[in-house]
């Protein structure tokens, strides 16, 4: 039998409240595929889900899924379908979901797909149940199929961050991409895995690592310095024997 999902209270949240605010660079750009005009218009919608779900730390080459791109550009997938993929790809969970606890990925989640933070813990209880019992996928599965989604993005708008301008001040809130993907559970992590110990001294947070002097071993600086004395001397000898060359001395 299926736990239904936990009651939680709605507290009183920026992107809940209409705004009359004329445009800025405040609202967020909306990138939809029910009117795209030129190639150039669906490269920037996939770049913006690509940032909306990894973020820029995590925006690199070989994390790109050109298969689901493909799909999306013959529309064998709607952006919802594109974004399920991306969440769900071997990036995302090396990355975001195996390096964070169970309540960090509901905060993570809540924020890049529905475009808002979680309503206290009460909703990332509720969520973090569903991950533990359903999965990364079954979790995803009920974030995107949700009324709130539906309502918000539809099968064709990237989700964004809604309304970030709160009245009577002067600045809006933080962007989520801003937010740290890590937070101290992982450095709890660290510590118990011996990667990181206490006492750091001028180290941020009083932190340091476990090399004796914050340097590597001994026997890797000697690998180190050995791999350094090779390649100096190789590219000495190529040098030599270009300039040799030059001269008529030897030919290469």
């Amino acid at each position: 039998m299926a736990i239904p999902l936990l009651t939680y209270s709605l507290k009183s949240q920026n992107q809940r409240v209409q705004g009359f605010e004329v445009a800025s660079d405040e609202q967020p750009r909306i990138f939809s595929a029910e009117d795209l005009r030129s190639p150039g218009e669906m490269d920037d919608l996939i770049q913006a889900a690509y940032l909306q779900v990894f973020r820029e730390q995590q925006m690199l080459k070989h994390n790109r899924q050109t298969f689901l791109e493909s799909q999306l550009r013959n529309g064998q997938l709607s952006v919802r379908e594109f974004i399920r993929g991306l969440v769900l790809s071997s990036p995302f969970r090396t990355y975001t979901y195996n390096s964070n606890s169970n309540y960090r990925v509901v905060e993570l989640c809540v924020q890049r797909l529905l475009g808002r933070d979680v309503h206290g813990e009460r909703e990332t209880q509720a969520w973090s149940i569903v991950l533990a019992t359903k999965g990364l996928e079954g979790f995803v599965f009920a974030l995107l199929n949700g009324d709130e989604y539906e309502a918000n993005f539809g099968d064709d708008v990237v989700p964004y961050q809604r309304r970030r301008v709160l009245p009577q001040r002067s600045s809006g809130e933080v962007t989520h991409q801003h937010m740290p993907r890590y937070t101290s559970d992982y450095r709890i992590r660290l510590e118990n895995s011996g990667l990181l110990v206490k006492g750091g001294g001028s180290s941020a947070g009083g932190y340091a690592s476990t090399w004796e002097g914050n340097l590597p071993p001994k026997s890797a600086r000697m690998v180190g310095a050995v791999v350094t004395w090779a390649g100096a001397t190789v590219l000495l000898g190529m040098f030599v024997s270009v300039a040799l060359a030059a001269f008529g001395l030897i030919s290469l």
